[in-house]
């Protein structure tokens, strides 16, 4: 029995390297669950799969660290059998079974982590209080627009904190669009009149390139005097950081825009009163990291956290349970809706007329792909394909280039820039321009295979477009017959714009045991397996376990926590200090 994939060759079916049984051999596995692994050039799936159950059967595992009460009232089972029968369940029940342990475990240890944060906040004191200042007041006045009520109250809700007697620590969550960054900027002007540093830490070069010109440009347009900025990437110079290095130590530069740069050991800070992290969601738990990090530095500095990933305020809550919480649910008057549709395949040379005539027009079109190259048994369109069909779809004229997470990150920042700056008209990607950069004159998003991907991430792909002045356009194309559920959530992404209500939506779409879907991104840490979204039950109990654990064990000295608090130390990633674990 030969199994592959069948394809047309010079009017010819053919199958490709198949994988070949006998019929006794196909029986053993044909109504069996099989891993699939992501895989690396030269590596087949086989060869993956042989060398996980060899590790699985000859290594000692995890030791069980959650305590017997726990694991009986939950009806979790064994973290050993649960290791073992995610990557070989004999059954649907069993990998549901093995999976509900394993997002057990990675909702516990972070929504602990997350606990001791919290109480470490609180008891933190405002050693770097600032005074209202009319600068900040002249701003919003000479703005070109009129922020939004949501945006001023969010601006005051930071005002009370930066001059209150405890330090700041808020997550401001506003959907695709809605105007965090100006709010960002603001916060840095106030910290500057106050004599203070901050530093915006963004995850991308493109994306600190533009927030540093845009600063500039509000400095010049306000007349703004007394801000000092600075720009730090990975990409600097060696000279360039040396003098960077010497403006933040002495001083000099007041405001430090830049990427994970700004955390490196020979960055000293002079004076850093106010930290902020955008796009939070792509940081995942190297966004508290660096946080913990840049608050090493000194004193403490005030904490201003911006994501643009709409979850329901209930899991907010939990995942951010360390941070006051704001919410921007207000887009600006000028911003047009964006103007969606789900189409077959059979619409693409539709599709494809329509990017040509919008490009020709002078505007700018994304195609998502799910995959960055053909794949063994994943019937998926890949950027690398995709853009050779697409350039023979389209006049020579127009330029098409690809950008996937593969890339080194030198040549994905310039593939972004060159896209950034109009010499590329459409951009095939895999979901790394899910966030990091910004775009106002794209305004087409098509997305193939627009089933494979969760609501929450389709919403984020296209907040990339509908950032300018002109009308902007969604097309979600799909491969297959729709599921029911499938169906629906395409037609909320349809219905509405926004993105809370679309969190929402997908929250009550899908249930703690549904396998469909993708997983999320657009979370505040990394998750390998859990989803808020689809889990979101299970993380609520897990909120009040953790918070039972920490009230009645606050010292960490419960035998029966032992080994949980050692595997929450072992987690480094939290970078969590708290003395009992130490």
């Amino acid at each position: 029995i030969f199994r592959g994939k069948i394809i047309r060759k010079k009017g010819r079916l053919q199958m490709e390297h198949p994988e070949i049984f006998t019929p006794a051999a196909y029986e053993e596995v044909v109504h069996s669950m099989q891993p699939v692994y992501a895989l690396t050039k030269g590596l087949t799936n086989k060869a993956i799969t042989k060398l996980v159950r060899q590790v699985l059967d000859t290594r000692p595992l995890k030791t069980e660290y959650l305590p017997e009460e726990i694991r009986e009232r939950y009806q979790l089972a064994d973290d050993n059998f649960a290791i073992r029968t995610i990557h070989f369940p004999g059954n649907m029940q069993e990998l549901l079974t093995a999976r509900k342990r394993l997002v057990f475990d990675e909702f516990l240890l972070f929504v602990l982590a997350v606990q001791l944060l919290k109480e470490k906040t609180e008891e933190a004191p405002n050693t770097f209080s600032m005074k209202p200042v009319w600068t900040t007041e002249e701003i919003i006045e000479g703005l070109p627009y009129e922020l939004t009520n949501a945006q001023k109250n969010v601006w005051h809700e930071i005002e009370r904190d930066l001059s209150g007697h405890k330090l700041m620590s808020r997550l401001v969550q506003g959907d695709v669009g809605s105007g965090k960054t100006v709010i960002a900027f603001l916060s840095m002007v106030l910290s500057a009149e106050n004599g203070f540093q901050s530093a915006l830490m963004v995850p991308t070069e493109v994306l600190a390139n533009q927030h540093y010109e845009g600063f500039l440009r509000l400095m010049e347009e306000q007349n703004i005097t007394s801000c000092h900025p600075v720009l730090l990437t990975g990409s600097s110079t060696a000279k360039q950081k040396r003098e960077i290095y010497q403006k933040i130590a002495e001083g000099e530069a007041n405001v430090i825009i830049g990427t994970h740069a700004l955390i490196q050991e020979k960055v000293e800070y002079k004076n850093l009163g106010l930290v902020i992290t955008d796009e939070q969601h792509r940081f995942g738990v190297r966004q508290r990291e660096a946080r913990e990090a840049l608050t090493t530095r000194g004193n403490a500095p005030h904490v201003l956290v911006m994501s643009a990933t709409p979850i329901p305020r209930t899991l907010a809550i939990i995942l951010y349970g360390d941070l006051d919480i704001s919410i921007i649910d207000e887009l600006p008057a000028q911003r047009l809706p964006i103007k969606n549709c789900v189409v077959g395949t059979s619409y693409r040379p539709k599709a494809y007329s329509f990017i040509e005539k919008q490009i020709h027009m002078g505007r700018q079109a994304y195609v998502i792909c799910p995959m960055v190259e053909e794949s063994e048994g994943l019937d998926a369109e890949n950027v690398t394909d995709y853009a050779v069909k697409l350039r023979e779809a389209l006049p020579d004229d127009i330029c098409v280039e690809i950008l996937h997470g593969k890339m080194k990150p030198k040549e994905k920042n310039r593939i972004m820039e060159a896209f950034a700056s109009g010499e590329i008209q459409v951009l095939v990607s895999t979901t790394v321009v899910e966030v990091g950069v910004n775009v106002p004159n794209a305004t087409v998003m098509m997305v193939e295979n627009a089933e494979r991907f969760g609501l929450s991430q389709l919403h984020q792909l296209r907040g990339r477009v509908g950032r300018g002045a002109e009308q902007s356009y969604c097309i979600l194309v799909t491969n297959y017959k729709l599921t029911e559920d499938t169906r629906k959530r395409l037609e909320i992404m349809v219905r509405t714009n926004d993105g809370f209500e679309i969190a929402e939506a997908d929250l009550k779409l899908r249930g703690p045991g549904d396998l469909e879907g993708t997983q999320q991104s657009g979370i505040a840490f990394d998750l390998k397996i859990a989803d808020i979204v689809r889990d979101g039950q299970l993380l609520q109990y897990v909120r009040a376990i953790a918070e039972s654990i920490v009230e009645q064990d606050p010292a960490a000295q419960n035998p029966e926590n032992e080994i949980l608090w050692r595997q929450l130390k072992a987690l480094r990633k939290t970078n969590v200090n708290w003395a009992a674990i130490s």
